[in-house]
């Protein structure tokens, strides 16, 4: 789903007269998401909110006990898990890759369609039991009637929310209409750069006045392919920069000694560090924004979800360059590195993004919580909301 549409989740809250906190009821989307919708908890919880979670039993990243919030977890169905998605973006590299048939690709398809059969048969399962649990159904029915109204059903629910937040902003998007409850945060999960562990600072000491580069796929890509694996770390082995890659699998065999292969890395540090030069990315739309924050090119390598989009924005703005996967070998990938490092339009215009970006009346997470806070301080915001959304 294209960032733009993507609000983070549906926050459904219900202020209590008299006190200043209020109780919030999240549902977040797991993976990324949560990485952003966490920041909004937190920050809602130390301004003395209640908050409480609706997780699934199989979470990937959302924990059942915090500090900041009451964990609501209901049982998941165990078939798509972070692993299966994976493995599923990785055989979908390959086979591109590979220049595989379409059949390869529908055989591959149609396993994961086997997954979410078996998760749909689950979810039946759930709901029999569910709407059999005559004494729970009552309860849902008057808890709905109070707090929502009678005959109100998800969609009309969805469609009448007083407040969108949207996680990006138009130094990211184009510009177009919109409404006045619609509230675009993009970037609110970005901060200033910490200090680097030291043997992370003393690595990126060493590069000199060639600076450094860093790499990461994101959470979902597994093992790259050994041949691209191999084909990235000689082109990486040519430059004269320090790079630092997000690596899982077997060490490539190509692998210079200016490359550091981690597992974890602290990206936004990195990223706000003064000798990093570009950032190798596959366009999500969290490390977009963090480079937009910090001011860093991209060299992109898109493969799915919103991340081609993501990156198109930036090559039109001038600040990334692309490069396709399927095609990709040492002297593509060195030519496109190289550009981005060398042809100074790449940093001048990531940078003028960057003080746009900056140049706000109000930081974007304290622009949300303001917007949070004021629906429920006035009990909803229906003064902002055209009443097309009742449209047939």
């Amino acid at each position: 789903m294209h960032p733009s549409v993507l609000f983070l989740s549906v926050i459904l809250i219900f202020a209590l007269p008299g006190v200043h906190g209020s109780k919030v009821l999240v549902f977040p989307l797991d993976g990324s998401h949560w990485v952003n919708m966490r920041i909004l908890v937190e920050e809602l919880h130390s301004r003395g909110h209640s908050i409480s979670v609706v997780r699934s039993s199989d979470s990937w990243y959302i924990k059942e006990t915090s500090l900041h919030y009451t964990s609501i977890t209901v049982q998941g169905t165990g078939v798509l898990d972070e692993e299966s998605i994976k493995v599923m973006v990785s055989s979908l590299l390959r086979i591109q890759r590979e220049g595989r048939s379409a059949w390869t690709r529908f055989k591959m398809e149609m396993e994961l369609m086997d997954k979410v059969i078996e998760m749909n048969i689950k979810e039946c399962e759930m709901m029999t039991r569910m709407f059999e649990d005559q004494s729970l159904m009552q309860s849902l029915r008057v808890a709905d009637n109070h707090y929502f109204g009678p005959e109100v059903d998800y969609f009309q629910f969805v469609q009448a929310a007083d407040l969108w937040l949207m996680r990006v902003d138009f130094v990211f998007e184009f510009p177009r209409p919109t409404m006045p409850n619609v509230v675009y945060m993009g970037g609110f999960q970005c901060k200033p750069a910490k200090p680097l562990p030291e043997d992370l600072e003393e690595f990126v000491q060493s590069s000199g006045e060639h600076g450094f580069i860093i790499m990461s796929l994101g959470t979902l890509f597994g093992e790259l392919p050994h041949d691209l694996a191999d084909e990235i770390a000689a082109a990486f082995a040519q430059l004269p920069q320090k790079v630092i890659w997000r690596h899982t699998g077997d060490r490539p065999a190509t692998l210079g000694n200016n490359t550091r292969l981690v597992s974890w890395m602290p990206q936004n540090d990195l990223l706000g560090h003064s000798k990093i030069r570009a950032f190798v990315a596959h366009g999500g739309t969290n490390g977009v924004q963090e480079a937009i924050y910090h001011g860093v090119p991209v060299l992109g390598l898109p493969l799915i979800f919103d991340q081609p989009d993501n990156l198109h924005r930036m090559k039109i703005k001038g600040a990334a360059k692309i490069v396709d996967f399927v095609t990709l070998d040492r002297n593509i990938f060195l030519q496109a590195l190289q550009e981005v490092l060398h042809e100074p339009s790449y940093r001048m215009n990531m940078q003028r993004l960057s003080r746009l970006h900056r140049d706000q009346p109000m930081k974007p997470l304290d622009l949300a919580l303001f917007w949070i806070e004021f629906v429920m301080r006035h009990k909803g915001a229906a003064h902002l909301r055209t009443e097309s959304y009742k449209m047939p």
